[in-house]
Parts: C-alpha cells; sequence; structure tokens
C-alpha cells in the first residue's frame, strides 16, 4: 500500500495536489526548495493566492496529514510538479526535473511509484527513469508515470477533484497503481495510457486552445485596419451554430498555453507549422498594444504636456488570480516602462501586494484603482473584476487602450419586433 507520498514541488499544482491527497487520507510530505514556501505550508498557510485551496491547507497540517520541508525523504511515491520553462530556441529546460530526480535517487529502497506531473515534452518520464537508472542501477522493479495536470487557475481545487484526468505509464502496472492514487481524491473518468501519449496529450490540449486564440488575436489585427470592432464581429460571428471564436487580448500568458507548444514544436519542427505559426501570433500581440499606446500618447490633446502618465490595469496573466508566470501585460509593462521616455508607468494589480523586481527596478509604481484614474492614457491589460465593475460612461472622452473589449460601445445586438 502507498502509505506516504512526497510532493516535490510546492507551487501552483504541486501544493493542491499535495493538498487534495492529504485530504483524502494520505500521509504527505511536500518538498520544495523556497524557505518561503515551506515556512507557509508548515505554518499551515498559503504561499500564493488560490480559491479554496487555504482552508484545505489549513485543515491538512493541523490534522498532521500534510508537512513542507526541503530535503527530499524517504516515500512510498514521488510526485515530481517541478517546472518546465524553455530554453533558448523554445526547447525545454529539464534542470528542474533533473534536479528532483537526483534527489529522489538516494532515498529509493526499490519498488517506489515515480509520478511526473510537470507537463513534459515526449518521453521525459522515460527520461527520469533513464536517470534513476543510471544513479541507481540496483533498482530493476521501479514504476513511472505521467499523470498531467488538467485544471485552470482559480478554479485548481475543483477542477483538480471534477475532470477527467490522464494516466499514462511506462508500463500498464504503473499507470494502474498510479490510477488508484488517483481515484483517492478524483471523481471523474480516469483514462490509463502510455507516459509519451500522456505527455503529448496534455500539449495537444493546450496547443488547441492557443492556435484559436491567435485566430481571435489575428482577427484583432486585421479587424484594426478595416476599422472593424473585433469584439462584435465575434458576437456576430459565433451567431453561427458551428463557430465558437475565442476572444482577443493582449497575448497569451502562464506556465501553460504561452510555453507547452513550443515542446510539440521542438519535438517535430518540420510538422508543427501551423502550431509554430499560432504562437508567432500569440507572441506577437504585445507588440501591437505598445503601438496603440504610442499612438494614444500622440493624441493632440496631450500635445502640451512634456510628462504624460500612461496606467496599466492588470499584470496577472488572466483575472482574478495573482499569478504573473509568463504574462503579456506583465511584459508590456515592463517593455513601457523600458522604452517610454515622455511618460511615467504606473501599475494597478489588485492581486499583489508588491510589483515585481522587473518593474520596481525600472521606476513603475504600484497604485490603487483610484490614483490611477487620473492618469492620461489608460491601458486595459487584464479584465479583473475591480474593472468590470466600472462603468463604460465614467470613462468617457479618456485615451483609453482596451485589450479586452471591457468599455467598447455597443450596437443594438437584435431587432425590436
Amino acid at each position: 500500500m502507498d502509505d506516504t507520498i512526497v510532493v516535490i514541488g510546492l507551487g501552483y499544482i504541486g501544493l493542491p495536489t499535495a493538498a487534495v491527497l492529504a485530504r483524502a487520507g494520505k500521509n504527505v510530505i511536500g518538498v520544495d526548495v523556497s524557505d518561503r514556501h515551506v515556512n507557509a505550508v508548515n505554518a499551515g498557510e498559503l504561499p500564493f493566492i488560490e480559491e479554496g485551496l487555504g482552508e484545505v491547507v489549513a485543515q491538512v497540517v493541523r490534522e498532521g496529514h500534510l508537512t513542507a520541508r526541503k530535503d527530499t525523504p524517504q516515500g512510498d511515491v514521488f510526485i515530481i510538479a517541478v517546472p518546465t520553462p524553455f530554453a533558448e530556441g523554445h526547447k525545454a529546460d529539464l534542470s528542474y526535473i533533473d534536479a528532483a530526480t537526483k534527489g529522489i535517487a538516494p532515498q529509493l529502497q526499490g519498488h517506489e511509484l515515480v509520478i511526473l506531473e510537470s507537463t513534459s515534452p515526449p518521453g521525459t518520464t522515460e527520461h527520469v527513469r533513464d536517470l534513476l537508472a543510471q544513479l541507481r542501477p540496483e533498482l530493476t522493479d521501479l514504476q513511472f508515470a505521467h499523470a498531467p495536470e488538467r485544471v485552470l487557475p482559480g478554479r485548481i481545487m475543483v477542477e483538480m477533484v471534477t475532470n477527467d484526468r490522464i494516466i499514462g505509464g511506462i508500463t500498464p502496472e504503473a499507470a494502474e497503481r498510479a490510477a488508484r492514487l488517483y481515484a483517492s481524491f478524483c471523481q471523474a473518468e480516469l483514462h490509463l495510457t502510455d507516459a509519451t501519449t500522456a505527455e503529448m496529450a496534455k500539449l495537444t490540449e493546450n496547443a488547441f486552445r492557443d492556435v484559436n486564440i491567435a485566430f481571435a488575436n489575428e482577427l484583432s489585427l486585421i479587424s484594426d485596419q478595416l476599422g472593424v470592432d473585433v469584439w462584435e464581429l465575434i458576437e456576430l460571428a459565433n451567431k453561427h451554430p458551428r463557430v465558437n471564436i475565442l476572444q482577443p487580448g493582449p497575448g497569451v500568458g502562464g506556465h501553460c498555453i504561452a510555453v507547452d507548444p513550443w515542446f510539440i514544436v521542438s519535438s517535430s519542427p518540420d510538422h508543427a507549422k501551423l502550431i509554430n505559426q499560432a504562437r508567432h501570433v500569440n507572441d506577437g500581440k504585445p507588440d501591437w498594444v505598445i503601438d496603440q499606446v504610442r499612438a494614444a500618447l500622440d493624441d493632440p490633446s496631450l500635445a502640451d504636456k512634456a510628462m504624460k502618465t500612461v496606467a496599466c490595469l492588470g499584470l496577472a496573466f488572466k483575472p482574478d488570480i495573482d499569478d504573473l508566470r509568463e504574462s503579456p501585460s506583465l511584459h508590456i509593462v515592463e517593455r513601457l516602462a523600458a522604452e517610454l521616455d515622455n511618460a511615467d508607468v504606473v501599475a494597478v494589480e489588485p492581486n499583489v501586494s508588491e510589483l515585481p523586481e522587473s518593474l520596481a527596478g525600472r521606476g513603475v509604481t504600484l497604485v490603487d484603482l483610484e490614483d490611477a484614474s487620473d492618469a492620461d492614457v489608460i491601458v486595459l491589460l487584464v479584465d479583473h473584476k475591480e474593472f468590470k465593475a466600472i462603468p463604460a460612461e465614467r470613462l468617457d472622452g479618456r485615451l483609453l487602450v482596451d485589450t479586452k473589449g471591457l468599455w467598447r460601445r455597443r450596437r443594438p445586438q437584435t431587432l425590436s419586433r
């Protein structure tokens, strides 16, 4: 029986995974290199914002089912949930996975199950197996599986329980053993396959979304050139029963959609042409946003002001969270602060208490929404609930760069009869 579960990485996926396993009655030990994360978990607190997670962590820590530490202990199951950023050339950086695997190696006694949750290029689970085979060649009964997460930040605690899960094993026995573990908390279907297919399935899900977002973003560029309201255009096109176009924005962020498609491209560069182009469209959208800000600053109404103020609303990569990973909004504000000689840049982000050094070091200040309302140019980058509450009428006459279509003027949608 798998009595002790070691979860390596207490970030946005690792900590919720550890929490739901502990809530299911497992003895869970979380491992992280960050003193802040370890200390927060051991205090029953959160090192980041995630709806519904704080209560569970406080409960399972109080009950003794979850503890955290910096060094890797012995365990029956090891779940690796560490970052997989990309390196030069958009190839996967497996250094965090390698470090976690090397930390596991001395603790192995035989028959342990190693589960890779980190989103990874095809073949990474086999890479973990091969690395441990080099480090511990005498252990021939280890089992390996890949169980990619499929959750949405802000809804992780719900979707971790209710979403179907793909479990891929290097052997069928490993897949079945991993599935039994995930069945302890997942109420949805568990779909068993091989590890490489599971790795590719996760990448495919995110590439599908990236391609569809790229279509919407490309439409926004075309519409701007033609003088068409892209949001009205998409609304009308979506009236067709078989059309469901997504919404454009300032780009694509987060550690999944902005990263994972590159793993497919690097695995098969000769064939992943559409996926590759979608990445370039979405990565290029911030350039368009910056051009819109520059155009607003050149408005004749600001001609007499030597130094203007640009207020950027939102830094996270999606609404109502504090996650700044790969955020196009963050990158846009960084570039505005670095490139604009005739404007001071301020930021409004209700979900963080301080700015990252990449902004603070460039002179960007964090202000509240009320202070930002006097800015010469207001740039909406993330549609947080606080910004949705602002009526469009309040912004009449203001210079706006609205990348989410939040404050546009809507035309009548139907003919009264």
